[in-house]
């Protein structure tokens, strides 16, 4: 299945699109999203990085890569100005995938951060200093809150990915996350935009689910991909046999609604 699938190469972006992925709200599919759209471009014939900046590292066991404490991670990028070089490695699974780790040190980088010269854009230089035009994506995973790692991620980004959940209070502080951005767009990164809205968690069986997406559509407009991922065991399922669901189970619903996406966000990036 994965070499029928790695056949078939889609279009390539004319230069390494920088996409942070962000909600502060948790639990709306962030790192699974993120994990799943890098394999999914990657298995398709893209080079693609994925930052792993939220100190639980799931993005990180899920593409089944070390991240005890003793790993370098992107901890020693941020605050002991190590280079990304230095830290990012291949994903055992996927060819063309790779990682740059979080550990659990992570947790305490918001407090070291806040000391730190040019606090806000330590990410963005670590990726200028780096050679991503070898990449095609760079996805940045962020954790659940507003915090200075997000705030990096949102400077360190061209672009930026809501994942929105299909279910009540949905909407329910985004209004937070927008204006955060307009805030970073007005101080720190002018190239950052909206680039993309991604439904998950989509329940075929709820009227709220479609009532959700609706709104959604109405509030974004363009921006919100056409495939919704729907509630999938397999996709939970995977990050605990260190695996996205591409490779865990490549047909199964989730997998095939994230490879759906992923081919919009190619397609799109190839003719703007």
């Amino acid at each position: 299945m994965m070499s029928g699938r790695r056949e078939k190469e889609w279009p390539r972006p004319d230069h390494c699109r920088i996409i942070t992925i962000a909600n502060q709200k948790g639990g709306v599919g962030k790192t699974t999203s993120s994990v799943n759209l890098a394999a999914s471009l990657a298995m398709h014939g893209a080079q693609v990085l994925v930052v792993d900046l939220d100190p639980q590292g799931n993005a990180s066991t899920a593409l089944g890569v070390e991240h005890h404490a003793e790993i370098p991670s992107i901890y020693d990028v941020l605050i002991e100005d190590a280079a990304l070089a230095d830290i990012v490695v291949p994903a055992p699974e996927i060819p063309n995938l790779f990682c740059a780790p979080a550990t659990l040190n992570l947790a305490g980088a918001e407090i070291e951060l806040v000391s730190k010269v040019a606090r806000e854009s330590r990410l963005r230089r670590a990726l200028e200093a780096y050679e991503t035009e070898k990449f095609h994506y760079v996805l940045i995973d962020c954790p659940p809150s507003l915090g200075l790692l997000t705030v990096n991620a949102l400077v360190g980004g061209d672009e930026l990915l809501i994942p929105i959940q299909c279910e009540y209070y949905a909407l329910e502080g985004l209004g937070q996350l927008v204006r955060t951005v307009d805030l970073v767009k007005a101080h720190l990164n002018p190239r950052l935009s909206v680039s993309t809205i991604l439904l998950t968690m989509y329940d075929a069986r709820t009227r709220l689910a479609a009532q959700v997406a609706e709104d959604v559509r109405n509030h974004f407009g363009d921006v919100v991909l056409n495939t919704v991922i729907p509630r999938s065991v397999r996709v939970s399922e995977a990050p605990s046999y260190g695996q996205s669901v591409m490779t865990y189970d490549p047909g199964s619903s989730g997998a095939l609604a994230y490879s759906e996406a992923a081919s919009e966000m190619a397609h799109q990036g190839a003719t703007k």
